[in-house]
């Protein structure tokens, strides 16, 4: 494909608005501003009795966040580590789980009240395609980039390098490929079908797809159990530090600055606790800015790789987390579409055209039998209107717009304006 296919679109596409009135949002984000800002005169170790003592106290005080251990999960843990959940009245417990369908029973069965999750998990259960139908909410989106598809070592040895080699060679030898995925209608999935469908790989008739939790990726690979994995660093980068694969792709290559990972809870818990949900995302707001601060993020990668986080290696973290690529054939680059968490605001904001997006590949690859109501669907999710509020305290830069277009690696532009013909549009489908 041409440079000019490749590169991203990043213009706004107007939407209605669909949060309160203009002047109620300005009222309020007014208040809430000030409150902020008479925060900030007051001394650390008192903050947080201040703010509890005010109308918008947090209605529960000690939050359990569930995470996965991955890069990512980075703002959650250092929203505790740091003390920024303080600032706002609550004490987050970061929750190490097991995998996504255990993050998944867990939201729903109320034992987390908000987690680290992929943003496809959230609008499966939404629309009962990931599990029993549950109203879920889309709090703020935690980072952009930073995945990636690894393949075994041995299919390099059949000449395999990237898209095009692959598909060149499931065609020749048509055999049971196996690739996994993490959660079925989660994000990595979407980006290996995505990525498998521009080569025009069937990824539903020309292998085989399995699904394995992100930390026993590496394991699985190792004892060759899989040909290929997607999956969110580290364990990308743990498979070329252990001599057994290699990265063929990063998501960022698929679609950069995608959404990724959402902190995630249910519509139940923001109807009964919103100020407690307000204060999280605030709380992980200033958590990103801490780690976009680039020279920060070796101590980021110090911390989120201890025993009680990610448990592996700090240099397995850091030199992806600080945009320094290796994909273990040779090839070494500074990449500028680097894990972002923060990046001015751009990455936090819940897009409406993020969440449908995910949508349109569930239709795609037949996850959902019908087109659901692509936009109502993305506003019952994605809490706008007390994202704003958060950002307001936290002076966090607001977008033009609640779409956004973009690029994707087979050249075909996503904006969100006309969802059930972009779904239906794609040569390799359900």
């Amino acid at each position: 494909m041409s440079q000019d296919e490749k590169t991203p679109l990043t213009h706004p596409v107007p939407v209605d608005p669909i949060t309160a009135s203009r002047r109620d949002f300005l009222k309020k984000s007014s208040t809430l501003s000030a409150a902020a800002a008479i925060m900030t005169l007051v001394a650390p170790g008192v903050r947080s009795g201040a703010w509890a003592a005010g109308s918008d106290a947090p209605e529960k005080t000690d939050v359990k966040i569930g995470f996965i251990p991955l890069t990512d999960c980075a703002s959650v843990v250092i929203a505790a580590e740091k003390g920024f959940d303080r600032k706002y009245g609550i004490r987050i417990t970061p929750s190490k789980e097991a995998s996504w369908a255990g993050v998944r029973d867990k939201l729903v069965n109320g034992e987390l009240d908000a987690a680290h999750v992929l943003y496809g998990l959230i609008y499966g259960l939404q629309l009962g395609v990931a599990g029993p139908r549950k109203d879920m909410a889309v709090l703020m989106s935690i980072n952009n980039n930073g995945q990636g598809i690894t393949l075994t070592n041995q299919l390099k040895a059949k000449g395999v390098t990237d898209g095009a080699g692959l598909a060149k060679l499931v065609k020749a030898q048509p055999k049971e490929w196996t690739f996994a995925q993490t959660f079925p209608t989660g994000t990595h999935a979407m980006w290996l079908y995505y990525w498998m469908g521009a080569y025009g790989i069937d990824p539903f008739r020309d292998v085989k797809v399995i699904t394995v939790p992100p930390p026993q990726m590496v394991a699985n690979m190792r004892v060759d159990k899989m040909d290929g994995y997607c999956v969110g660093e580290p364990w990308n980068a743990r498979a070329i530090h252990d001599g057994i694969g290699f990265t063929a792709a990063t998501s960022q290559d698929v679609w950069p600055d995608h959404p990724e990972k959402v902190l995630g809870t249910t519509l139940e818990f923001v109807q009964k606790y919103p100020n407690t949900a307000r204060a999280m995302i605030a709380a992980l707001l200033d958590a990103s800015k801490y780690i976009d601060t680039m020279k920060n993020r070796s101590e980021v990668a110090r911390i989120i790789a201890g025993k009680a986080y990610v448990n592996t290696d700090v240099g397995v973290i850091e030199g992806r987390m600080l945009g320094q690529y290796d994909n273990g054939i040779g090839r070494k680059w500074q990449d500028p579409n680097y894990m972002k968490f923060y990046n001015d605001g751009a990455v936090n904001y819940p897009y409406l055209s993020d969440g449908m997006w995910f949508l349109t590949q569930h239709k795609r690859w037949g996850l959902l039998k019908e087109h659901p109501d692509y936009l109502a669907v993305a506003r019952a999710v994605n809490q706008i209107g007390l994202y704003k509020e958060a950002a307001a305290l936290t002076k966090t830069p607001l977008p033009k717009s609640d779409m956004r277009g973009s690029r994707l690696i087979d050249g075909v532009v996503w904006d969100g304006a006309n969802p059930k013909a972009y779904a239906d549009g794609f040569k390799v489908k359900a």
